[in-house]
Formats: C-alpha cells, sequence, structure tokens
C-alpha cells in the first residue's frame, strides 16, 4: 500500500514497527520527516509535509505504542 503524508495513522503502525525504540517525545520533526519518507511503501512527494502534519504523525505514533 502506497503511504501518502494524510495517511497518519498509517504512517505511525509502521514507524513503530520499524522504529519500536525510538524516543517520540525527543525526535526532531526533522528526523520524524526523514523516517516517514524513508519508510519502504512511503510514495508521496517529500516536500508536501508540514509541521502540522508531522506533528500529528507524532501523536498519533505515541498513541500506536500505548
Amino acid at each position: 500500500m502506497a503511504l501518502k503524508w494524510v495517511d497518519i495513522y498509517d504512517i505511525a503502525i509502521d514507524l513503530e514497527e520499524t522504529h519500536p525504540q525510538a524516543d517520540i517525545l525527543r525526535i526532531s520533526f526533522t528526523d520524524l520527516w526523514q523516517k516517514v519518507i524513508d519508510l519502504d511503501d512511503f510514495q508521496d512527494e517529500p516536500n508536501n509535509s508540514s509541521e502540522k502534519i508531522l506533528e500529528a504523525i507524532q501523536a498519533a505514533w505515541l498513541d500506536e505504542r500505548d
């Protein structure tokens, strides 16, 4: 399944599976952005992200971990 920036929860699931030891609360947005675009299924334009999208991904990742 091709992931796009709007697939917040699917991205969060993939991030948790790929980086289960990541410190989600301390990750910088630049590091989070890199982890997202490095996901195997991510196929969106990297520069279409925003701080709001990255915040939503970070929150969803936290929810996924809990």
